[in-house]
């Protein structure tokens, strides 16, 4: 009897057991399916609100773009116009006064000087100067001599905050000395991964149009056996070559320009400057590609960020 009791003791335990364990089963079966049900909805939502944003982004660029390109086309015109205008006064023969032309290369300078190549109009409006009769030569000179400074400036420090430079002074006394010409010190600068040795040769100078005759030449390692890839070039400089449109084209699309800074009797002083080739005659509306490229990082941020959930 004893046994049988025993027996039936354990046999209500294993049944309380099986009881329990099925409900314990059915709890956590519940608590898991309301977990995961909860996790899907929330990824739903964080997907779809993700969704939203780059919908809205994207939104907000082709909105951008579209206001953009009007614009761009509404001062594309007015820009034409001015531009004909000005032009007219410089290639109709007996057409427009000696200070006129002065202005308009101002005008022309200081709103096309990233797209033009401004130097022709340069140099005949300077020999036109010096061969005027009664005119203020001497301001006449000097405007277009500030003119050209200061744009020679203002793209010098686009360059300069995109690549590399370095400056040297030029004895011009020295250069007298040694018709064949003087080696300035060698630099050695880096861009995007990319070092290059620039020599500089002074060949010459013209003392009456403040122009020197450079040879500069460009090495650039290939591999780590020493191999070098040399690129050389001849041309004259002055005040009126301006980086953005007078440069030397070298591979990985960069480039190298020589700038004349200030030329007095006995020195010169140079800069060159070392930059990507996206800077090279550079268009208008620079902030508006900076923008849409901010939008598209952004865009780009959000898909990385949707994958690695």
């Amino acid at each position: 009897m004893e046994e049988e009791k025993k027996r039936d003791g354990w046999d209500k335990l294993a049944v309380l057991l099986q009881s329990g364990g099925g409900l314990l089963t059915a709890v956590t079966v519940t608590i898991l399916g309301f977990i995961g049900s909860n996790y899907l909805k929330d990824r739903e939502n964080a997907e779809s609100a993700l969704r939203e944003r780059m919908q809205a982004n994207e939104a907000n660029i082709r909105i951008y773009t579209e206001l953009m390109s009007r614009r761009e086309e509404a001062e594309s015109a007015l820009r034409k116009d001015m531009f004909v205008s000005m032009i007219q006064t410089f290639l109709k023969p007996g057409s427009g006064s000696l200070d006129e032309k002065v202005l308009n290369l101002e005008l022309l300078s200081y709103n096309f000087h990233e797209s033009l190549n401004l130097k022709p109009l340069f140099i005949h409006l300077n020999k036109q100067v010096h061969a005027a009769q009664g005119a203020p030569k001497t301001e006449y000179l000097d405007r277009l001599h500030r003119v050209a400074t200061e744009i020679t400036r203002k793209q010098m420090l686009v360059l300069e905050g995109a690549g590399a430079k370095f400056d040297r002074v030029i004895d011009l006394d020295s250069l007298k000395r040694n018709p064949g010409g003087i080696a300035l010190d060698e630099a050695t600068l880096a861009l995007d991964g990319i070092t290059r040795t620039f020599s500089i040769v002074v060949q010459d100078a013209d003392m009456t149009k403040r122009e020197l005759k450079f040879r500069l030449e460009v090495r650039t390692p290939k591999d780590t056996l020493g191999n070098v890839e040399t690129n050389s070039a001849e041309f004259w400089a002055g005040f009126f070559d301006f980086p953005m449109i007078d440069n030397t084209r070298l591979d990985h699309d960069q480039r190298c320009a020589l700038v004349l800074n200030a030329f007095e009797d006995n020195s010169a002083d140079i800069t060159l400057a070392y930059f990507p080739g996206s800077y090279a005659s550079l268009k208008e509306q620079p902030y508006y590609q900076e923008v849409v490229q901010s939008l598209m990082k952004t865009n780009a941020a959000m898909n990385v960020e949707h994958q690695r959930k």
